[in-house]
């Protein structure tokens, strides 16, 4: 009978021309991309207020199936495999559900995307479950908040805030074995990124010699680049090559003055300033 009522008033709406009225979305969504490892991460879900109710009676009750938001289902999509909780996530769309409580959530990763109450939910479409302890904030967050945190190269944390409860979820990415296949491959081509590969093994711990080779070649390219000299410099200290270091580094704040890049001129002075104590 509502629905009926419901159908005749929208169908009077149309046909007598009354004004359409738009008004905020009590929940409104929110779509958060995260660029992680070499892919991202894109998060969508609705944002209920706490309006006077209570978490985890009224809101959120505790021991229950929640979709994690408000309305519509809340999804994550992994642009490459990520891992949580030991378990190795491919990349793709999936379903972030939740079990609140007062000392710990469980934090669910599943295929489902779209539940949206506790009666859609099927367990054995999760793909992994993480229990993570509650954090109790100082300070009330009125609107479910959820956040990328704490952003590494290989690891951050998809962190959820309400009311005076917030906890944390672990992302990683395995990005060095895919990194070290694509510079292979890349070395092997016409133009071979050198900076690049070279800049990668002087960061991550790899054969600093060869990273050498790498930027030797690079800067024989690109001769007056004030940041490649930086970083070639950098390289040469490394090694304890202390002569050709600061070579380069004078040449790299000679070029940077010259193209009023202070940045990399304050740059330089630091490290000069550490070679000359070596």
């Amino acid at each position: 009978m509502k629905r009926l009522l419901f159908s005749a008033i929208a169908a009077f709406m149309l046909t007598s021309g009354i004004a359409q009225v738009k008004t905020p979305a009590p929940s409104p969504t929110q779509t958060v991309k995260q660029d992680f490892g070499i892919s991202s991460i894109e998060l969508s879900y609705s944002r209920p207020g706490i309006k006077n109710r209570k978490l985890y009676s009224d809101i959120a009750p505790a021991g229950e199936v929640w979709r994690t938001g408000a309305n519509n289902a809340t999804v994550l999509t992994f642009g490459d495999e990520v891992i949580i909780g030991n378990t190795k996530v491919p990349a793709g769309k999936y379903g972030l559900l939740s079990i609140p409580g007062k000392k710990e959530w469980v934090l669910i990763i599943s295929k489902q995307t779209n539940v949206t109450s506790p009666a859609a939910y099927k367990q054995e479409s999760d793909v992994v479950r993480v229990t993570v302890p509650v954090t109790k904030l100082k300070k009330s967050v009125e609107t479910f908040t959820i956040e990328f945190a704490n952003i590494k190269s290989n690891s951050c944390e998809l962190q959820l805030s309400w009311g005076n409860s917030a906890v944390s979820l672990p992302i990683t990415t395995d990005i060095d074995s895919k990194i070290m296949a694509s510079i292979d491959a890349a070395m092997k081509t016409d133009k071979p990124p050198y900076a690049a590969a070279a800049q990668y093994y002087m960061d991550n711990g790899k054969d600093l010699n060869q990273a050498l080779t790498w930027f030797n070649k690079a800067v024989e390219q690109q001769p007056d680049a004030y940041w490649l000299q930086h970083q070639w410099a950098n390289c040469l200290a490394k090694l304890g090559k202390k002569n050709e270091a600061t070579a380069a580094a004078e040449r790299s704040k000679e070029l940077a003055a010259k193209a009023q890049n202070q940045d990399y001129v304050k740059m330089n002075d630091k490290l000069l300033a550490e070679l000359k104590k070596k």
